[in-house]
Formats: structure tokens, sequence, C-alpha cells
């Protein structure tokens, strides 16, 4: 049976993630209720402005779902904005937000605009621990991964610096994998949903 996963869709490229899982062959639910969440094996947090999503995240009331949803063996890949979500801490974001709402449950910090603003965007070929050819990574506005903890799984790095990351049933990446052709980081994520959920 395909999966069946989720995308949360409240701003930013829920739908080009949509559209990559669905080529795939999962079925994909656009979640921005917690009750989107029933039945769902995996959901994906995609980029956009972290700030933003956090607050309609609020709004919604879908902090505490999310965590029980991944406490129960649900997995999470955060993209760009939904690596910032996940991470434990947070820092680099603007004074007028104060402290950067977040799920902190990758043990690692996230450092906002590591790379620089959105004129600063690029696009690199990125070699990934267990691919057979680089990635075409797309930066925009990215995050970097810092002090990952002990069960943090560095799986690429750029300019010596964490941008994906893996750590029991979470994914975690810097950059846009929903704004290529290239399918593989889907797939990856699809095999972290079909894995055995530790008990």
């Amino acid at each position: 049976m395909s999966p069946h996963l989720g995308v949360l869709a409240l701003q930013g490229a829920f739908r080009e993630h949509r559209l990559r899982l669905e080529i795939l062959g999962a079925r994909v639910r656009e979640v921005r209720l917690p009750a989107d969440l029933e039945g769902l094996q995996g959901l994906v947090l995609p980029g956009g402005e972290s700030t933003t999503i956090a607050g309609l995240m609020t709004a919604a009331g879908l902090w505490d779902p999310i965590r029980a949803f991944h406490a129960a063996g649900g997995a999470l890949w955060g993209s760009c904005a939904g690596l910032i979500l996940l991470a434990r801490e947070v820092e680099g974001a603007p004074p007028q937000f104060g402290r950067q709402d977040r799920l902190a449950l990758l043990d690692a910090t996230a450092r906002r605009n590591a790379f620089g603003r959105q004129a600063d965007s690029f696009r690199v070929p990125l070699q990934i621990r267990g691919l057979d050819a680089p990635f075409p990574a797309v930066f925009i506005r990215a995050p970097v991964i810092e002090r990952p903890g002990p069960s943090v799984e560095v799986l690429a790095e750029y300019g010596g610096r964490a941008v994906l990351v893996r750590q029991g049933r979470l994914l975690a990446c810097a950059f846009h994998p929903e704004l290529t052709a290239d399918a593989r980081l889907h797939e990856l994520f699809l095999r972290l949903v079909a894995a055995p959920v530790p008990t």
C-alpha cells in the first residue's frame, strides 16, 4: 500500500513537495488543522517564512499535535523554514520577533539566514552521503545546522557546515529539494517513513 503523507500547507512551497511525493506514488494530504494529521505516516514541513508559518501554527493549534504525531511514530521532514521549526534552538531571529517558536525535536541549533538574504540565493551540486551523484541543492535565505547532538547524523555539509541531517524519524535540510526535478531526497524520506518504528 502506498504511504499516506501530509504536507503542512499554511505557507511556503508545500505544493511543490506534494507534487514530488505524489509522482513517487504517495497519497498526500494538505495539513492545516490538527485533525488533518489523522492516519498519516509522515509529515513534511516545507520551506517558506518560518516566523509566518510559526504564527499560523499557533493560530491553528498545531504545535502539540505535531509533537504527539512524532512521539507516536510519525516521521517528520523539515526543509529550510521547516528545519528551523524542528530545531531545539534557533539563532538569528530578528529582534522584533523575539524568541522563535519551534517544535524543539531536532537536537541541533538552526541559525537563520546563514548564507545571506534572498539576493544571495544560489544553487550548488551537493555531495550527500548515500547518493551516488551530487544533488542540485537550492539555497534561498537558508539556515545552517549548528551544534548537532550525538544522535544527529550529518548527511551533507556545505562550506564545512551541516546542511542535511537525520535523527531517528526526523530529516532536516537547509535547502529546497522541492524546487528541483531531482526526487532523491523525497525518496529518502519515503524510506524513512517505511522504516520500522523503534519500540
